[in-house]
């Protein structure tokens, strides 16, 4: 009876002890997505490793070495990066969200700045990010509860770890080396509506259309740049009303450019200008260019900055329109900020800040409009960049300021004695809420990522969409593919962006030494008792008369 009772104690004390351990599988398969490598130029960005075979830990532990340590976003910051680097961690797993709106404003906030930090430097040390689900939540939760016992007595904290505790292993399936990717192609669009007369004066409207993020395949872009190439879409679409018209069609051309590797460093932009410029005899950039208007960032804040490389002459084309649309700012969305940033271009610098520059560079005036001051903004490259940070009403609004811009500065409506908020597209000619929404949700559907574009069917299929948005409103749409010089190329991207991973759940060693030790002293104890039944016969009958008397 009393061997029993020791029994029943000893098991009893283990349940409870282990009964903190969250219910999970014992293994399970997910996808991760690892963080972006490339190479520009000769400089090296993003994470040269993949091979994880680690044990999970979280970032509260306070040895992390050759472990995977794993983060929520709200947990991800550049101290916590650099701790795990200098610790030697075998990785980090960030758990993103499925609800981007669910994360506070400061931590969005927050691991913008850490993304934007983390993608300026190489390191070896693989980086992970996978969309959160309910086995991924439960060993996150796990690993935090087995970093709080650190506040425990050693007593405690040592006996969980021999008996409670649940370790994780993760592993990447594919141990395939990495690859670099030289053959990816660069698309650019371009279309024109042909202006009133043989030598008409040609305004461009270029926009990016490629997103970038932590992770290529969670890279969505919503206001960096779906809501430019939104914008920019439905300026095709109104002023097409306008050119089909003898009466109603200006003395301007009007030049569409929907580019690709704006990310990277406006690789695309760079090629399609060098094409214009160098390799066709005919171009409409060959002829008077009176600007480049360039939109970028556009889907939300109540600030409209015009960023130019160097400011604009008095009555130049440039300024007449800027004056124009100052005035359709203060006529009717006078909240609006409207300011001018000037910077020059460093041509010490590998890389250009905004996709006007590349215009500049040859000598082709232009400028970007964006709801953003700082080029180096970390909104402009983000996996939180989704449509939950996409404010309709202001998207809306900034396309009607540019599109009333534009119009009065081409139809010169101020010298005609217009009034000032005289509103040209209105009725059949506004903008709609239902296109932008379905525009916008279009293209936030798949993530756009440059080295995928032209990798995967449904990447392939958004591209000829837009071509098709172009053909529905444009003239002499042109489709220009370019592909990288392999001896040489500008950039190079890798493979295993997306991989294979398998969390297993495992007891740790210390508790088969534990458990071993249980089972010892049980049969020990019964050894004991099977050679000395006699004696502790004698005692236990001795006991109970005791207890009588």
């Amino acid at each position: 009876m009393l061997l029993r009772t020791a029994a029943i104690a000893l098991l009893l004390c283990v349940q409870s002890l282990h009964g903190s351990a969250l219910p999970a599988v014992s293994s399970y398969e997910f996808t991760a997505y690892r963080m972006q490598q490339y190479n520009l130029g000769q400089h090296k960005y993003g994470c040269r490793g993949a091979i994880v075979v680690a044990e999970a830990r979280s970032a509260e532990e306070p040895s992390l070495t050759r472990r995977c340590v794993i983060m929520k976003v709200e947990d991800f910051t550049t101290e916590k990066y650099s701790e795990a680097q200098r610790q030697n961690a075998a990785a980090i797993l960030i758990l993103l969200p499925q609800n981007i709106s669910s994360i506070p404003h400061n931590a969005v906030e927050s691991f913008m700045v850490s993304e934007s930090e983390t993608l300026q430097k190489e390191t070896l040390m693989p980086v992970y990010v996978a969309p959160e689900d309910e086995q991924l939540l439960y060993m996150y939760e796990e690993v935090k509860q087995a970093a709080a016992t650190r506040t425990s007595s050693i007593f405690v904290r040592v006996l969980r770890s021999m008996v409670t505790a649940t370790a994780f292993q993760i592993l990447v399936i594919n141990n395939a080396p990495i690859k670099a990717t030289t053959d990816n192609a660069i698309i650019t669009l371009e279309g024109v509506l042909l202006g009133a007369v043989e030598d008409a004066p040609t305004i461009v409207i270029a926009a990016h259309y490629d997103s970038y993020g932590l992770a290529p395949w969670l890279s969505y872009g919503a206001d960096s740049n779906a809501g430019g190439v939104t914008i920019l879409i439905e300026l095709a679409r109104l002023f097409q009303k306008l050119y089909s018209s003898p009466r109603t069609r200006p003395q301007f051309n009007l030049m569409f450019s929907l580019t690709g590797g704006g990310k990277y460093n406006f690789l695309g932009t760079k090629r399609w200008i060098e094409e214009n410029l160098d390799h066709a005899e005919s171009s409409l950039l060959h002829d008077n260019v009176a600007f480049v208007l360039c939109l970028d960032t556009l889907a939300n804040g109540d600030e409209l900055y015009m960023h130019v490389s160097r400011p604009p002459k008095p009555d130049t084309p440039m300024q007449s329109f800027i004056q124009q649309l100052e005035e359709v700012v203060s006529s009717r969305f006078p909240w609006v900020k409207v300011g001018l940033v000037h910077k020059k271009i460093n041509l010490v610098e590998s890389t250009v800040a905004w996709e006007h520059e590349r215009y500049s560079l040859r000598r082709i005036l232009g400028f970007t409009l964006s709801h953003l001051e700082d080029p180096k903004s970390e909104l402009r490259g983000s996996i939180l960049d989704t449509m939950s940070k996409v404010d309709f009403r202001k998207l809306k609004r900034n396309g009607i300021i540019i599109a009333e811009a534009l119009a009065r500065y081409m139809y010169n409506l101020s010298d005609k004695g217009s009034p000032k908020d005289v509103q040209v597209f209105k009725g059949q000619l506004d903008i709609q809420d239902s296109r932008i929404c379905s525009l916008m949700s279009f293209l936030t559907s798949v993530p756009r990522a440059t080295q995928l574009l032209d990798k995967e069917p449904s990447h392939i299929l958004l591209v000829n969409s837009l071509e098709h948005e172009f053909k529905r409103y444009l003239q002499q749409v042109h489709r220009h593919t370019f592909r990288q010089d392999k001896r040489d190329p500008d950039i190079t991207f890798f493979d295993q962006m997306s991989q294979p991973i398998v969390m297993y759940r495992v007891k740790p060693a210390a508790f088969d030494l534990f458990l071993g030790g249980c089972i010892a002293a049980y049969l020990g104890i019964v050894y004991y008792a099977i050679q000395n039944f006699g004696f502790l016969y004698t005692k236990l009958k001795a006991a109970v008369k005791m207890k009588h008397h």
